[in-house]
């Protein structure tokens, strides 16, 4: 696993093998990475932006988008495998002034301070976890008025009051893009 482009491009991240069932680490092939970001560029984004990395697992996405130009990263994940990879990839990318690691369940958030402008979501595949952590999300202040949300799952993740803007299949692995209305 790298980082696709940007400052850090080429940079090998922390290895999960081929992910840890047990804490739920799947980490984002390098490929469906690509593919998204080249989708957030078409948006404008990361250029500039905050993001949130919910159920961050190895902070991949976010580390992504801090080397292509995003200003800040809000690391979540509630896993001690997770926070020990995503503080050895923050560590690597020397973002530690850029970079926070929340260690609390990602529907459970403090409040925010600042708004986001873009949210990864990567939880567990298949266990519905991505609404309750949006909803905590919003609730927390977490989301910018025009924030893009995007979901990876192995279905489709409509969240309620959010408009579906792109949905990307990359063999059992789904991209939801969503955009307040």
């Amino acid at each position: 696993m790298r980082i696709i482009a940007g400052q850090h491009r080429g940079l090998t991240l922390a290895s999960v093998g081929k992910g840890d069932a047990a804490a739920h680490l799947r980490p984002t092939p390098d490929r469906v990475r690509e593919s998204l970001f080249n989708v957030l560029m078409g948006h404008g984004l990361p250029q500039g932006a905050r993001v949130l990395d919910l159920f961050a697992g190895t902070g991949a996405l976010g580390l992504e988008a801090l080397s292509r130009g995003a200003t800040h990263c809000t690391f979540v994940d509630n896993g001690r495998t997770a926070q020990k990879l995503i503080r050895e990839n923050i560590a690597k990318t020397r973002r530690e002034d850029d970079a926070t690691l929340l260690t609390c369940a990602a529907d459970k958030l403090p409040a925010a301070p600042a708004p986001c402008d873009l949210v990864f979501l990567d939880p567990p595949y298949g266990k519905g976890l991505a609404a309750n952590a949006v909803t905590s999300a919003k609730a927390g202040g977490w989301l910018a008025s025009d924030a893009l949300i995007v979901v990876e799952d192995n279905a489709p993740q409509p969240l309620a009051g959010f408009v579906q803007v792109d949905l990307r299949r990359y063999g059992d692995t789904y991209i939801t893009l969503m955009a307040a209305p």
